[in-house]
């Protein structure tokens, strides 16, 4: 009996091999909210109401350095980033 034979009436199972996405376009994974979104969902702040809340600009104020604050309302505030300040 060869290697490529096997007994009557079962058939050859071939191993597949490779990786099965080769060629396919890349999937992006989920788009998950920056810390400043969750902040500002936590108040029930609309983005129209951002520039008013006084709960938000001081949370801001603490964490500029830290995570993303959208640069017009670091404008609106006054509020200044140290470009040196890393994590």
């Amino acid at each position: 009996m060869s290697a490529m034979t096997t007994p009557a009436g079962q058939p050859v199972v071939h191993r597949k091999r490779g990786n099965p996405n080769w060629g396919r376009p890349f999937q992006p994974g989920p788009v998950l909210a920056t810390e400043f979104e969750v902040q500002a969902r936590h108040l029930r702040l609309t983005p129209d109401m951002y520039a008013t809340s006084l709960e938000l600009r001081r949370w801001c104020e603490r964490n500029r350095n830290r995570v993303y604050v959208p640069e017009l309302l670091l404008g609106v505030w006054g509020i200044v980033v140290d470009p040196n300040m890393s994590a």
